[in-house]
């Protein structure tokens, strides 16, 4: 796989099964639950690496000594050891590096400014409300420059031919 970009559909498929993080790496404390994957009590399907790239390989092999096994390795923002990722792939796992999964559901999402990001694009167009005033994030939304998702606001309406 090239791990220098990504289909938005690979990243999506995976931000849409995936229910279980590990987020290993996230404290620098080698006494915290988040520094092993190995301690992990449960079942995880992602686990999120924010460590290093030179302890990518290690992380790895801890994942894949899991049982059950994660389904994807996700490497953080400047994070990519591609030895690690071809040991996952080997394995059967999904590999992603260098990105943030925050922000690429944000970004898929079309809701990159509800994480408090900066597109310097302003627009009244918002994700249409369900119910009583819950605005439901979704991943199957199609996004274009600027946020606008007009493709996805007419996929929303009920088809005429249908009614």
């Amino acid at each position: 796989m090239d791990h220098d970009s990504y289909d938005d559909k690979y990243i999506r498929g995976i931000l849409n099964t995936v229910k279980t993080i590990a987020m290993v790496g996230v404290s620098a404390n080698t006494s915290r639950p988040s520094y092993f994957v190995a301690d992990i009590p449960e079942p995880v399907d992602m686990v999120d690496i924010f460590r290093s790239s030179r302890h990518a390989i290690a992380i790895v092999e801890e994942a894949l000594a899991l049982s059950p096994r994660p389904q994807v390795i996700w490497l953080q923002l400047g994070i990519r050891n591609d030895k690690a990722a071809s040991l996952a792939e080997g394995s059967g796992l999904k590999v992603v590096m260098n990105r943030c999964p925050k922000i690429e559901y944000g970004r898929l999402s079309s809701e990159i400014a509800w994480m408090g990001v900066n597109t310097r694009t302003l627009t009244a167009k918002k994700a249409r409300l369900f119910g009583r005033g819950i605005q439901r994030m979704a991943l199957n939304r199609i996004t274009v420059a600027g946020g606008a998702t007009d493709a996805a606001v007419r996929a929303q309406k009920p088809d005429d031919a249908g009614q």
